[in-house]
């Protein structure tokens, strides 16, 4: 049976109103209810949607590292808009080293217009934002590789520069989204290949891109490991599930299985999951006893 790793995302902020301590009250519940299910958490990348109570991702996940030592960690995923190639190599080696070899770079180009804009980045097209993400991704490997590292792109560029310590190991780099030209950087650069939400019918189609542009770089497809990111709601009866709307896991416990199991016999082996509402404890229960331990013990969903 194919071996199906999971880790789970938590929500991205509080209510609003919610103090501190119930935040992490919650937090610390989810983690401790999915427990040993898991083999990783992770935390988006977002500054803002609308007024609505977002934390910030690098400070978050950084807080959770600490928390948590027998987990990997990583963000699903990292805008490479927000932050400076080089500072970002610099910032995941750091993590990489006081986390003990812990840390996944997850990264996209970005997406959210919105935040953008309220927090003073340019947003370009997506041609110039892919070109951005490229380049991040040259000169993060290049520092990561490199004594010292001289990268002249046309959005980036650094010169005679160091990352010391160097992360040992190198994080995976899993790179995020579904375009035909995102999938060609996926094919050149990345260990890991991240679908967020797309439904089955069209992950199938975007499979055989992905394949195609590793064939074109001489590349094994069998050699970047393929996850799938959404949230659940998962109710206890077909009764209630069959009221729920939305996009992600939906359903029964039998119904989400069957869900995942659709995206295992794709080829995706990882998932990382998590709930939409904060205090929907239910859906956590539910998940953590009933649906992961079907596919942590190899077995196929009932």
């Amino acid at each position: 049976m194919t071996e199906v790793h999971f880790g789970w995302v938590l929500n991205a902020g509080p209510t609003r109103g919610m103090e501190p301590s119930r935040f992490l009250e919650i937090t610390r519940e989810q983690i401790a209810l999915v427990g040993d299910q898991i083999d990783s958490l992770w935390f988006t990348d977002h500054l803002q949607f609308g007024n609505s109570p977002v934390l910030e991702g690098w400070t978050a996940l950084t807080y959770l590292a600490a928390l948590y030592p027998q987990y990997r960690i990583g963000h699903m995923v990292l805008c490479q808009s927000f932050r400076n190639p080089a500072l970002l190599a610099k910032m995941g080696a750091t993590l990489q080293y006081l986390s003990e070899g812990r840390f996944l770079l997850g990264i996209g180009a970005g997406w959210h217009e919105e935040e953008y804009r309220a927090y003073n980045y340019p947003f370009p097209e997506p041609r110039i934002r892919l070109e951005q993400l490229e380049e991040t991704l040259q000169i993060v490997k290049a520092l990561w590789s490199e004594e010292q590292a001289t990268v002249e792109g046309r959005h980036y560029r650094v010169h005679s520069a160091y990352c010391e310590p160097k992360p040992e190991p190198v994080p995976p780099v899993i790179v995020g989204g579904l375009g035909p030209r995102l999938l060609h950087i996926v094919a050149r650069y990345a260990d890991g290949w991240n679908a967020a939400w797309v439904k089955p019918e069209a992950y199938r189609e975007r499979l055989t891109t992905f394949e195609r542009a590793c064939q074109q770089l001489g590349r094994d497809p069998s050699q970047i490991e393929r996850s799938w990111f959404g949230r659940c709601i998962c109710v206890p009866s077909p009764e209630e599930a069959a009221r729920l709307q939305g996009r992600g896991l939906l359903g029964t416990p039998d119904q989400i299985a069957e869900q995942i199991q659709a995206y295992v016999d794709l080829g995706i082996t990882t998932f990382i999951l998590g709930s939409w509402q904060l205090e929907d404890r239910q859906t956590v229960e539910l998940l953590a006893r009933q649906v992961l331990p079907r596919f942590r013990s190899g077995s196929p969903a009932a």
